[in-house]
């Protein structure tokens, strides 16, 4: 029998090692990428909350979730998201994620839910100031940033607001958002306004008018909200408003003064406030519509405004339990006020929405 050569003698253990190498080096990578899947970073848990930023890439996401402890392995992390084609999918948002949480955890939770949303509830009637500390009590934002926003001509102009401020557009409604991480007055103040582009679209059936013209009835729309009481009156009372217009008359709204003494306005009414012709809200002074909106109105405040009912009545006078009683003539007002308001309850008495 021939004896094996010299060169295979030699070869043949070496290819046996460098088998044995690469059978060894395949089932670390294997290893590597089974327990990069299967196995969590920490054993026992903590909970770690996690910001995405709207735009932010899967190089910046990987980058985060490893450098806060959440996954073992950035790269690997992108290379199995772009293995499932999820690398667009991931959401902008804060999300509650723990570090005993495995990478396809991780990613079905960033890729698959809206993560931690927080409640954010403005009703009816609010001026932008105190729509302001209510984003501010709900912790989202502060005063200050979400002041700027109500101000910020870019934002008013992209939004087609003929006016200074967003006051009439920030729509009351319960929100449930994410937390902004940055620019945060801005994007609660922008997610208001599409909420009453969705309303204003309800509200004119899909056909809104023009910019100026939705202004106009946004303000006749914000002295509804704040004089009715009972909502089955909405209509009437813009109805009473829309007459007087049409006659010239002084709308004398109590709610418009008040909103002109401002921010610091400390809650009593006096009468030298009645004769204040330096108050452009003063509609005991000057005729029309008030500038601007004295609040932000809810959607049937807005409807009202625009179909108001057609009667003949001229003034109104609350009964003090929200709701009233309407007159044509200012004989059976003034029977009304010295009714209705001379004897009143003072500690029950209600005339508008404060």
């Amino acid at each position: 029998m021939a004896r094996p050569s010299i060169v295979l003698r030699f070869v043949l253990p070496t290819l046996a090692v460098i088998c044995m190498a690469l059978m060894f080096v395949g089932g670390w990578f294997m290893y590597r990428n089974w327990s990069f899947l299967n196995l969590p970073p920490e054993i026992e848990g903590r909970e770690i909350l996690f910001s995405i930023e709207p735009g932010e890439s899967l190089w910046t996401v990987s980058g985060g979730l490893a450098k806060a402890g959440l996954i073992s392995d950035a790269k690997r992390f992108r290379q199995y998201a772009q293995e499932l084609g999820k690398e667009n999918k991931i959401r902008a948002g804060e999300f509650s994620l723990w570090s005993n949480m495995t990478a396809p955890e991780v990613l079905d939770t960033l890729t698959t839910t809206s993560g931690i949303l927080h409640k954010f509830s403005v009703r009816e009637g609010l001026t932008w100031w105190a729509t302001a500390q209510a984003a501010e009590n709900s912790k989202l934002t502060t005063y200050q940033e979400f002041k700027k926003a109500v101000f910020d001509p870019e934002l008013l102009a992209e939004y087609n607001i003929p006016a200074k401020n967003a006051e009439g557009y920030l729509f009351p409604e319960t929100y449930m958002i994410t937390r902004p991480k940055s620019d945060s007055g801005r994007t609660m103040v922008e997610t208001m306004l599409k909420e009453f582009r969705k309303a204003a679209d309800k509200a004119w059936n899909g056909k809104p008018p023009s910019p100026k013209e939705i202004h106009r009835t946004i303000i006749l729309a914000s002295l509804v909200e704040k004089e009715t009481g009972d909502a089955s009156e909405r209509n009437r009372i813009a109805g009473v408003f829309a007459n007087r217009l049409k006659k010239g008359y002084l709308l004398q709204c109590d709610p418009t003064i008040i909103y002109g003494l401002g921010e610091t306005f400390d809650g009593n009414l006096r009468k030298k406030h009645l004769g204040d012709k330096s108050n452009p809200y003063n509609s005991y002074q000057h005729r029309g519509l008030p500038p601007g909106p004295i609040c932000s109105p809810g959607l049937d405040s807005i409807k009202a405004a625009i179909t108001p009912e057609k009667h003949s009545y001229l003034y109104f006078v609350a009964k003090g339990d929200g709701s009233h009683y309407f007159s044509k003539s200012l004989k059976e007002h003034n029977e009304a006020v010295r009714k209705y308001q001379l004897h009143r309850n003072r500690a029950t008495y209600r005339s508008y929405n404060q």
